[in-house]
């Protein structure tokens, strides 16, 4: 635990000194949004463009620490810490490798800005798979639905599944990476993934009421 949070405070520090470091640099008007194709549609100034990022950062580590402390289930969350704070570390990664792209993007390195997230999101689903496989019955963390959360066979059936499922969705994203022109369709399998797994819960749960 404090290792992993000792890595995403540095992660979290380092984005700041670098927003400090570079803003006599970048231009006034940042890119900030790419379409599918990977083309800019969207701009923001420069101080949002270098800090937004790290301030977003800071506030969805503070709601993930609060999240095991508020949780009405939160002996259950202890059993799986290890994992949600593995999972804390890979999202703030990710969200600093987002704010590196856009930072090179800014300094005139030109590349496809989806093909270059798809394999990081696909590393994300990935460890969400492993996440989901080993959550425990919670309000905050998992695939909570009105139907997971009212039996603890359907939640640990669910989960069981649904990690395989996200596990395997993750790969797909990341070969996406190989198709530059469709590489954002490779995105879908997570949302199928997510509706199969609704459907899911609610089917099993049926089966336990007869």
């Amino acid at each position: 635990m404090k290792k992993v949070m000792v890595a995403v405070l540095v992660i979290i520090l380092l984005s700041f000194i670098i927003g400090i470091y570079l803003y006599p640099q970048m231009p006034d008007r940042m890119a900030s949004h790419w379409n599918v194709q990977g083309q800019v549609d969207d701009y923001m100034s420069k101080f949002w463009g270098l800090f937004l990022m790290p301030i977003i950062s800071v506030g969805l580590l503070l709601l993930f620490l609060l999240i095991p402390k508020i949780d009405p289930l939160k002996k259950n969350i202890q059993k799986f810490r290890k994992y949600y704070d593995l999972f804390i570390l890979f999202f703030i990664i990710f969200l600093f490798y987002i704010y590196l792209l856009a930072i090179f993007w800014n300094l005139n390195f030109r590349f496809n800005m989806i093909r270059m997230m798809v394999p990081a999101l696909g590393i994300l689903f990935y460890y969400v798979g492993v996440l989901v496989k080993n959550a425990k019955r919670n309000w905050s963390i998992g695939i909570r639905t009105p139907w997971t959360l009212s039996s603890e066979r359907v939640w640990a059936k669910t989960h069981k599944i649904g990690g395989k499922l996200f596990k395997a969705a993750g790969i797909i994203t990341m070969l996406g990476a190989l198709f530059q022109k469709y590489a954002f369709f490779f995105l879908m399998p997570v949302i199928a993934v997510v509706i199969y797994l609704v459907f899911y819960s609610y089917f099993e749960y049926q089966k336990e009421t007869k």
